[in-house]
């Protein structure tokens, strides 16, 4: 930085046509002036300036220097007025890192919306059940869903993510219906595969509110949710699923909800950002957008779950 200051006050000498003059437009002495002259000519290993008793005349090499610093200087002016701007306004590039199966059902039909409102603003997105670092890989905003263990962010909640056992109607018909744990563990698992290895141990609320933990044999596994819910609807057997993510297949008829009252213990949605003195005016307009327009309620929680048990 300090050598593009350097080039921008060379420039200016340049267009003054004397380093006094240069050095009163930028509010600098004359010496100082002179000074990072001089270290920038010893910096390059080069003489930039001719200097004759009326005016500086630049080298061949102070002349290549102007034609492309001029360039530099503008360039880092112009981002500098963007960062600017976009400390202030709703503009610039928001990268976010979402949920694959959530972000498709219910992040991407509000994403034209919001650049409607927000023209300047340009949207890049990353689909993703990976726990990717947001820090290292530059993103603005994540949209995670379960714990967060990350002391580097802050996370606004978004809603609770109630999760759910279910099966198919016809997977029922066919294998019956489990009425407590014990029948639940006879049945195949339908299992996620995920960053924390093969979730095979299902964790259950007891009706007196302690906690029960299932080990599921499965037929099926994968590390994508959508995969997990096709295989459901296909009757290959007991999948736990977020709320969310199976609420139109509940209401359409197509899964049944198992054992309510040992239902998974719920968690939540949250919008995390990498801590920061001051976050961009985009991040927090798409959030305030995001809860704005999933509602206080959220479509999937407007779903009563007793409506929809396996009998």
């Amino acid at each position: 930085m300090d050598r593009l200051g350097d080039i921008a006050l060379f420039l200016r000498v340049l267009d003054q046509g004397s380093i006094t003059a240069a050095a009163r437009s930028l509010d600098l002495s004359v010496a100082v002036a002179s000074q990072r002259l001089r270290r920038l000519e010893r910096e390059l290993g080069v003489r930039l300036l001719h200097r004759t008793t009326r005016r500086l005349h630049p080298t061949a090499e102070g002349q290549a220097l102007a034609e492309r610093g001029r360039v530099l200087v503008q360039d880092l002016e112009a981002l500098a007025d963007g960062l600017r701007e976009s400390a202030q306004t709703v503009a610039g590039t928001l990268r976010m890192t979402l949920s694959a199966s959530f972000g498709l059902q219910y992040v991407s039909p509000l994403l034209a919306d919001f650049q409607a409102r927000h023209p300047r603003v340009r949207v890049s997105t990353h689909l993703s059940d990976d726990l990717v670092d947001l820090v290292k890989d530059g993103f603005d905003l994540a949209i995670r869903i379960g714990p967060l263990d990350d002391s580097r962010l802050v996370a606004r909640r978004i809603a609770s993510n109630r999760r759910v056992l279910v099966a198919s109607p016809d997977y029922l018909r066919r294998h019956g219906v489990p009425r407590d744990p014990d029948e639940l563990a006879a049945h195949p698992g339908i299992l996620l595969v995920g960053r924390d290895g093969r979730q095979d141990l299902w964790s259950l609320t007891t009706p007196e509110g302690g906690l029960l933990r299932v080990r599921m044999e499965s037929r099926f596994e994968s590390n994508f949710g959508e995969l997990l819910r096709d295989a459901a609807l296909a009757g290959q057997g007991v999948a736990l699923h977020s709320l969310w993510h199976v609420a139109e297949d509940l209401r359409a008829g197509r899964l049944k909800v198992l054992l309510p009252e040992w239902s998974p213990p719920a968690s939540q949605i949250s919008a995390v950002t990498p801590v920061r003195s001051q976050q961009p005016p985009r991040v927090r307009a798409f959030v305030d957008h995001l809860i704005e327009r999933l509602g206080p309620v959220p479509p999937w929680e407007q779903l009563d779950i007793a409506d929809y048990v396996a009998e």
